[in-house]
C-alpha cells in the first residue's frame, strides 16, 4: 500500500501544483487512500521531496532530479566543508574551511548538478561556472537545501 501510495504522491506533484500537505492529502484522500496529514509528511520526508518557487511566487512540492545520485559522502563533504557561497553573476564562488575546497568541488562534480559547467578548487575557493545567472540562483538553492539538510 505504501508503494502504491508513494507512486501517486509522484503522479498528483507532477500533474498538481501542490503546495502543502494538507492540500496533497486531500488530493490522496480522493484517490482512495485514507491518510492523514501525519502520514504524508513521513512520505514527503521519504520520498525526499522538495519544495521550489514557481514563477507567480508560489511554492510547490517536486522531486528534485539526479536526487538518487546525490551520495550521503558528497552531501556530508559539502555540509563538512562549507563556509558560505556568493555569486558573481553566472560565477558561484563557495568558500570552504582550509584544505577542503578541491573534495567539495569533487562531490559537487560527482552530484552532477545540470546548472554547473565546470568546477576549479583552490585550498579553500571554488569558482563554479555556471549556464546563466538565473541557474546561479537554482543552484544556490539548491545547494542551500542540502546543507540545511
Amino acid at each position: 500500500m505504501k508503494l502504491e501510495r508513494h507512486s501517486k504522491i509522484v503522479e498528483l506533484i507532477g500533474k498538481y501544483e501542490i503546495e502543502t500537505q494538507e492540500e496533497l492529502a486531500e488530493y490522496l484522500n480522493k484517490e482512495g487512500f485514507n491518510v492523514t496529514q501525519a502520514t504524508v509528511s513521513r512520505d514527503i520526508r521519504e520520498l525526499k521531496l522538495s519544495k521550489v518557487q514557481m514563477d507567480n511566487g508560489r511554492q510547490r512540492y517536486v522531486v528534485l532530479q539526479n536526487q538518487d545520485s546525490f551520495s550521503d559522502k558528497y552531501i556530508r563533504i559539502l555540509r563538512d566543508s562549507f563556509m558560505s557561497m556568493d555569486m558573481a553573476q553566472n560565477i558561484l564562488v563557495i568558500k570552504t574551511v582550509e584544505g577542503m575546497a578541491m573534495a567539495a568541488a569533487a562531490a559537487l562534480d560527482a552530484i552532477h548538478f545540470h546548472e554547473i559547467v565546470g568546477c576549479v578548487a583552490g585550498d579553500n575557493t571554488i569558482f563554479c561556472a555556471v549556464r546563466s545567472v538565473d541557474d546561479t540562483i537554482i543552484l544556490m538553492d539548491k545547494l542551500k537545501k542540502i546543507l540545511a539538510g
